[in-house]
């Protein structure tokens, strides 16, 4: 099973560290939010991925070079150049590819530009800013089930502002943190797609989240597998250092997987 990874957004919102870096390359505890996402596809055995780049693309395949040259230990003579690299004897079973899909292309378009270079029959997409405890077996179980083209991943949203409970005369009658069990669904992104969406991919204008899934739902191929464990995006540097708390735990809570 191959997964594809949209790593090429410009990460607007968060210009503080994406001035000079993607944003699934914002660290944190000390790893990209790649690494992250990787590693919570590599837990449950999917290990192939494709990036689909575009914004500073070059940083994301520098990473990934860096992630094989320089496992482990590094041994420098200054003087005459020679180097040496010690493993450290810990390999990710990973096998990237790092596809440049363009600077100004849409999702849906970058799907398109990494799913025409393989053959899979069904695989997985997700965005690399966001992250939660899917259980992806089951996920797949679910969209094997129903025959449809696509999955998305249903999730509540996080619970961001304080929610108001008016009156009638503008009073506030109760204040709090919206509940998410009562704030509806939302997309949590770990889509699952057989390769008949590619009909629905025009080229590199089409957006996934306002042309594709709202054709996919008119035309009932789309099916949402609930999820109410953890899941979190980035989106701002509050979320980015709650992130970095998150990941200190052990195991961080998208790791515990049920």
């Amino acid at each position: 099973m191959r997964a594809i990874i949209l790593a090429g957004g410009l990460g607007t919102r968060m210009m503080e560290e994406t001035e000079t870096m993607p944003k699934p390359m914002v660290p944190i505890n000390g790893k990209p939010m790649l690494w992250h996402l990787m590693n919570l596809f590599s837990l449950q055995e999917i290990n192939d991925f494709v990036l689909a780049l575009g914004y500073k693309g070059e940083v994301i395949k520098r990473w990934i070079l860096d992630l094989h040259e320089l496992d482990g230990d590094l041994h420098v003579n200054v003087k005459n150049g020679n180097k040496e690299v010690k493993s450290s004897g810990v390999k990710n079973p990973w096998n990237i590819s790092a596809l440049e899909t363009g600077l100004d292309t849409q999702t849906g378009g970058r799907i398109k530009r990494c799913a025409e270079g393989f053959l899979d029959e069904t695989f997985l997409v997700t965005y690399g800013d966001g992250i939660g405890n899917i259980n992806l077996r089951k996920l797949l179980a679910f969209h094997k089930s129903h025959g449809k083209i696509a999955t998305l991943t249903a999730v509540r949203p996080p619970a961001r502002f304080g929610g108001l409970t008016l009156g009638d005369n503008g009073a506030v009658l109760e204040f709090g943190e919206k509940d998410q069990l009562t704030a509806g669904w939302i997309n949590g992104g770990f889509f699952v797609f057989n390769r008949a969406i590619l009909d629905f991919l025009e080229n590199d204008n089409c957006s996934l989240e306002f042309d594709v899934l709202p054709r996919l739902a008119a035309d009932n191929q789309l099916m949402a597998f609930l999820h109410v464990g953890f899941w979190k995006p980035m989106d701002t540097l509050r979320e980015k250092n709650e992130f970095s708390a998150l990941a200190a735990l052990n195991p961080p809570p998208w790791l515990e997987i049920k």
